[in-house]
């Protein structure tokens, strides 16, 4: 390398949310969702032919955990208790989804019981 080249170092990948994600989470866990499309096998599950319906639209479930996929995506894990459906547990999109209960944002909730917890010793 010669003296004259900049080296730039990078500590953390900068992207952008997918546009069909909220900045903040839509869904919070344990909120009870229902499916808005049917959920076909892409590929990725081996016991169905490609394009099978997994879970079928208006299914219920409730949402157990919120990750990401290449730090973009915002994936909800969802367990579906339709007896009818081939999974029970597969992750969704926001928009793949619709609450059937209001938002509550649980980390404020928490944040406010622990303040008058607290205060009232």
């Amino acid at each position: 390398m010669l003296a004259s080249e900049e080296v730039v170092l990078h500590n953390t990948v900068m992207a952008k949310l997918s546009g069909k994600d909220e900045a903040k989470a839509k869904f919070f866990l344990g909120q009870k969702v229902k499916l808005l499309e049917d959920v076909k096998n892409d590929g990725t599950y081996p016991y169905l032919a490609i394009g099978e319906v997994m879970i079928k639209k208006g299914s219920i479930g409730y949402i157990r955990t919120i990750g990401e996929f290449l730090q973009v995506i915002r994936v909800y894990e969802v367990h579906f208790l339709d007896a009818e459906a081939v999974i029970e547990v597969i992750g969704c999109r926001e928009h793949e989804l619709e609450a059937l209960e209001p938002y509550r944002d649980l980390e404020a909730e928490e944040r406010e019981w622990m303040m008058n917890h607290y205060k009232n010793k």
